[in-house]
Order: C-alpha cells, then sequence, then structure tokens
C-alpha cells in the first residue's frame, strides 16, 4: 500500500513555479556538470538543439515551471543564458548596432548606426550575472577576466571588440564596466560619402589618387569618427593587379577581396590580424607583423590603427618606397604628426625632432575625419606637410569643412550647417613625385584645380 501510495505522489507531483535567477543556477549547475563539452562550441545548429533538448528533459523531470513564462519561453531564455549572452545577444548579433557600453551591471547603453544613443531598459539579474556574462564573451579569445587580471582586451569574433573592468578597479556594486565594439565591414562606395555630405567627389578622388600613385596617407579622428570606413574604400579603389597587405588589432574591419559571380577572387589581397597574448613568446603584434609585410612583395600596405611602436616601422616602410595607409587617434591633421612621432618614441628613444623630419617624410598627407555635435560625420581636413629644401616644414592645407552655423533650434536639436572647401594645390615636389610614380597629366591637373576626376 505504501509503495502505491509513493508511485501515486510520484505521479501527481505538483508542477514548481519558482524565480528564474534559481532556476537558471540550479540548470546551469546540471548541463556545465553533465554536458560541458557541448557548450564549448554552440555555433553549430544541431549543438543548440541538442542543449536545448537537455534542457527541456531536466524541467520536465524535475516539474519545474517559471512564473510569467510559457514552458518554451523558459528554455529559450534558459538557453540564452547559459550557451549565448544573456539579453545582449539580440544586439551584438543583431543589425545595426555599432558598440554596446555597460556601464554598470543595471546600466547599459547601445549606439546604433548613424551614432543614435540609447538606453536600455534591459539590465542584468546582479553584478555576479554581469561579470559572467561578460566572461563568456572574453572566454571565445582565450582571455580570463578575474581578480590577478581584472583589465582584459579581447575578442568575441573577428568584427567583435571587447574591453572590460572588473572589481577592484571598479566598484563592487557596478560589478563590471565593458566596451563591445561592433564592426560591420560597409563596402562603401564614393556616392555614400558624398550623399551623406561626409566629403565632396574632389576630395575623395584627391586621397584615392595620391595614394594610388605612391603617396602614403594618414587618416585621424576620434573613435567613431569614421576614418576606417574612409581608409577601407580608399583600399577599394586600388587597381585588382596591385597586391595590398593590411595588418590589424582586435578585430577585423576591412573587407577588401572582389569576387566575380563565381566567387572568384579577383583582386589580390593578404588580411593579418595580430594576436596579443601574455606570453611574451606567443604574443604577435602589429609591429612584427609590419616586419613581415615587407616579406610579402606589397605594392601597399595598410596599418589598420597605429596605436604603438609598429608606428616606427610603419614610416621606416613608406620612406622605403612602400606606399602605406594608416589611422590614427588624433584631435587634428597638425597634432597627428606629433602623435606619430610620441608612438615612435615607444620603439626608439630618439630626440622629437628627428622622429618629426621622419614622420612629416614619410606621409606627406594627413586626412582629418571628425563626428560633430549633430553626429554627422564630416572629413574637415586635408593637409600637405611639405618639407622645405633648407629641411623646415609647411603645413599646406589643400580642402577643409568651413562650418557657417552652429546652434539649437527650438526643438532643443543641435544644428550644424557648413561646407567643404578646395583651399589650394598641392606643392610643387609632391606634384613632380605623382608624375614620377605614374599619374596621368591631365589627373594631375584636375586635382591641382580641385576638380573630381571622375573615377574611382
Amino acid at each position: 500500500m505504501s509503495m502505491q501510495n509513493n508511485s501515486h505522489d510520484l505521479f501527481f507531483a505538483p508542477t514548481e513555479k519558482r524565480e528564474f535567477p534559481s532556476i537558471l543556477a540550479e540548470v546551469q549547475e546540471y548541463i556545465s556538470s553533465k554536458y560541458a563539452a557541448l557548450l564549448v562550441d554552440t555555433r553549430k545548429d544541431d549543438v543548440k538543439q541538442q542543449i536545448k533538448f537537455y534542457i527541456r528533459k531536466y524541467l520536465s523531470d524535475n516539474r519545474i515551471t517559471a512564473d510569467g513564462m510559457s514552458d518554451e519561453e523558459l528554455v529559450n531564455r534558459l538557453y540564452v543564458e547559459m550557451a549565448e549572452f544573456s539579453f545582449l545577444t539580440k544586439y551584438i548579433f543583431g543589425s545595426g548596432i555599432e558598440e554596446i557600453d555597460i556601464n554598470a551591471w543595471n546600466d547599459i547603453e547601445i549606439y546604433r548606426a548613424g551614432g543614435v544613443k540609447e538606453k536600455l531598459n534591459e539590465k542584468f539579474e546582479s553584478p555576479q550575472h554581469a561579470i559572467n556574462v561578460v566572461r563568456r564573451m572574453l572566454h571565445t579569445s582565450g582571455m580570463v577576466l578575474d581578480n590577478a587580471s581584472p583589465a582584459v582586451l579581447g575578442h568575441l569574433s573577428k568584427n567583435i571588440r571587447i574591453s572590460a573592468l572588473k572589481t577592484p578597479l571598479v566598484d563592487e556594486d557596478v560589478g563590471v564596466c565593458a566596451s563591445i565594439r561592433i564592426v560591420n565591414p560597409h563596402n562603401f562606395d564614393k556616392g555614400d560619402f558624398v550623399k551623406s555630405s561626409t566629403a565632396t567627389e574632389p576630395m575623395l578622388d584627391f586621397l584615392s589618387q595620391c595614394f594610388r600613385y605612391g603617396v602614403s596617407t594618414c587618416v585621424a579622428g576620434a573613435t567613431g569618427s569614421g576614418k576606417t570606413t574612409i581608409a577601407g574604400w580608399m583600399l577599394s579603389t586600388i587597381p585588382n593587379d596591385k597586391r595590398i597587405y593590411t595588418i590589424e588589432s582586435g578585430s577585423r574591419e576591412l573587407a577588401l577581396a572582389r569576387r566575380n559571380d563565381d566567387e572568384t577572387i579577383l583582386n589580390s589581397v593578404i588580411h593579418t590580424l595580430a594576436r596579443p597574448s601574455e606570453n611574451e613568446m606567443q604574443n604577435i603584434d602589429q609591429d612584427i607583423l609590419l616586419d613581415y609585410a615587407l616579406r610579402f612583395n606589397p605594392d601597399y600596405i595598410c596599418v589598420g590603427e597605429m596605436r604603438g611602436p609598429e608606428a616606427f616601422l610603419a614610416q621606416e616602410a613608406s620612406r622605403t618606397g612602400h606606399p602605406v595607409l594608416t589611422t590614427i587617434h588624433s584631435n587634428s591633421c597638425e597634432a597627428t604628426y606629433r602623435r606619430m612621432a610620441t608612438l615612435c618614441k615607444r620603439k626608439y628613444d630618439m630626440a622629437e625632432d628627428v622622429l618629426l623630419d621622419l614622420v612629416t617624410e614619410a606621409f606627406p598627407l594627413v586626412a582629418f575625419s571628425k563626428q560633430l555635435e549633430n553626429r554627422e560625420r564630416k572629413l574637415m581636413e586635408i593637409m600637405e606637410c611639405e618639407i622645405k629644401a633648407d629641411g623646415t616644414r609647411e603645413y599646406r592645407t589643400i580642402y577643409r569643412y568651413h562650418i557657417t552655423e552652429n546652434r539649437y533650434d527650438d526643438k532643443g536639436k543641435f544644428i550644424i550647417k557648413g561646407r567643404h572647401e578646395f583651399v589650394s594645390e598641392i606643392s610643387k615636389g609632391l606634384q613632380k613625385r605623382l608624375i614620377e610614380n605614374g599619374m596621368p597629366k591631365g589627373v594631375l591637373d584636375r586635382i591641382c584645380r580641385g576638380e573630381a576626376i571622375g573615377v574611382c
């Protein structure tokens, strides 16, 4: 009789409704202990379905449900929390999101394409929950966020960069601060820049033609100013028979391979990506990749961003005849050269005036891009640094964006109006160099007059 009662009680055991956090903790412990190997690679759809099956079975066997959720909603949310990245998953892999900023476990902001900022109503369950999710992201790149390493740079994929800080670098009630930069390579054409008033057609033709015919160029600006997009477009105008070698760090922002209808690659591109490591023997930085670049017979070299001692090798490569395109964080064209010299000094402790001589010789042209207060991106200035026969330098503005109106309207919207202006032609020395490098005389005449070329 007793056995019958026990069986009867088990069969008719009531469903247990519980709070989601406690369900997550229990199911996560069970899945991790029994099926940990499945959680290593959740990108395959069959693995995803297996994990969901085991979650569903555990909930059913233990007759567990959650308040306010259907059984399938509970399974899906548990999967997202355990194998993905909580509510951030839909933003990380959604369209039109450029950046996710975790200011604290309960304060998250996203930046949409075009620079529109939005504060999310969603938040993590606790500071520890936020830390766990960020740790799971960093695990992909083999980085560990813990008390021994509370500041970490990593990546989730080749185009998603992660910077994270945890206690004791931030307050305990914050949990974690993180910046997740989602870089989606855009195939912008010249018309896109002109339509958005980022730059004029003559400005873009000037940059592309000067680089095409051997003049190393640096595109400067702050984070989010559009400098990498401009550099990527310049590289896209290089003819298919020329060989391009790109070097990036953290994530891939350049996608230059051109394919025909049958997916045959038409141009010649080598994309490389630095691999940082705390083990000095395994650390492959941009400096090392730039040294390798010279062994791959490149016609053009792109250093995705100058941020350290690789600046010295970049200027060396340029001064030995390789056209180099790079970007850098700077607040003006003229300040860019001083910034380059500072970065070069990290490689060799040389006199600043000597380094300034080297970088101005290496990069005759600097383009400065900026995101204005109204979130519009503008190519603010293109400058040439001419080195005179006596060794002095003359900074010559070729193009600039002239702001004519700067105000708030009645609705509190920031209004900025202006126009791009052609200021002066390039120096005679640079003209001579372009002709020697093969630029047709007709093309040179037009860029010297500030006219569009009608190519690219």
